[in-house]
């Protein structure tokens, strides 16, 4: 490897140039047959779950604010190979109603939400990562179903053993 140009220094994020304007470190062109160099984006793009119903065509994103649209169009066909007929993009205002220990309000950073939807034909579904549990095949209480059972019967214990002279007072202070 021959000389690297340096990068720019790192500025407060107010003072901080756009993430494709940025001075990136790449290597110095060398003559002859240079190894092929694949090129990663400084955008990181987040899915998420909509919080109204979609369209199954349309899929929701949280994304960087200096990212476009065409920059999120490239970024999913070209990396991902997924097709795009439309991007839309909107900026969510970050809430101030937090306030911290001097009662100044506390204002959470602005972000940027794509609305992309799919080209003709293709769908998506939120997977559902955290499906329901169900009984065994084989019809056994599962291991929630028996913690339900156990906490049931601890109400119904504690129901019999009040002493209304106690006055809701539990009975594990022995008096």
């Amino acid at each position: 490897m021959g000389p690297r140009r340096p990068c720019a220094p790192l500025l407060p994020s107010a003072a901080r140039k756009p993430a494709m304007a940025r001075n990136v470190l790449y290597p110095l062109y060398q003559l002859g047959n240079p190894q092929l160099r694949v090129f990663r984006t400084n955008f990181f793009i987040r899915l998420v779950r909509p919080g109204t119903a979609q369209p199954e065509d349309t899929v929701q994103f949280r994304i960087p604010m200096e990212m476009t649209r065409v920059d999120l169009r490239n970024y999913l066909e070209r990396i991902y190979n997924v097709p795009v007929a439309a991007v839309r993009t909107r900026v969510q205002h970050g809430s101030n109603r937090k306030r911290d220990h001097r009662n100044v309000r506390v204002k959470r950073p602005d972000y940027k939400v794509a609305y992309v939807q799919l080209a003709h034909g293709q769908t998506f579904t939120f997977p559902d990562l955290f499906p329901e549990k169900k009984q065994s095949p084989d019809g056994s209480p599962s291991g929630g179903d028996i913690q339900d059972k156990l906490l049931e019967e601890q109400r119904q214990r504690q129901q019999q053993s009040q002493d209304p002279r106690r006055g809701g007072v539990p009975g594990w202070f022995g008096l």
